[in-house]
């Protein structure tokens, strides 16, 4: 739960061992290094129950390491309570986008601004792919893709 006048972000996948967590490392050490960390609640979860408990995809974790970031985050879906305690959720791709505002209606008093991690993109690429299927080099755009959309998101929310 976010402290009083603290920040918080979700970032959202469909299994939360991809693209999420890479996303929510990269953030993290952005705001790490800009000294606002203790400023944000940062976390990632999944529209999907598949991977619940799992640890970020091997291939994943193997880039954010080349790129100096670590994480020990372990997969969970997202909850109604989401909708009430995290300011922003961030997703992927237009599917994220469509399950997550269904399980906001169910949510009371969702207060979360559910977007496009893409939307931040100044190169404008709106969807982040799922690199499940693919090799080394779509983990790495999707690490690139993030960087530049999670940058672009710290310096809107200054």
């Amino acid at each position: 739960m976010a402290a009083p006048g603290s920040k918080s972000v979700l970032f959202v996948c469909l299994g939360n061992i991809c693209r999420s967590p890479i996303a929510e490392a990269v953030f993290r050490k952005m705001a790490a290094d800009s000294g606002v960390v203790d400023q944000w609640v940062i976390d990632s979860a999944a529209t999907s129950d598949w991977n619940t408990g799992s640890s970020p995809d091997t291939r994943g974790l193997a880039c954010l390491r080349k790129h100096g970031i670590e994480t020990s985050h372990r997969a969970r879906q997202v909850t109604k309570d989401d909708f009430t305690s995290f300011s922003y959720i961030l997703c992927m791709d237009d599917s994220n986008l469509s399950d997550l505002n269904r399980k906001a209606k169910q949510v009371k008093n969702s207060t979360a601004k559910i977007e496009l991690l893409g939307s931040y993109d100044p190169e404008k690429e709106l969807i982040i792919k799922d690199p499940y299927y693919g090799g080394d080099e779509d983990f790495e755009k999707v690490y690139e893709q993030c960087l530049r959309c999670c940058k672009a998101f710290l310096e809107a929310n200054p």
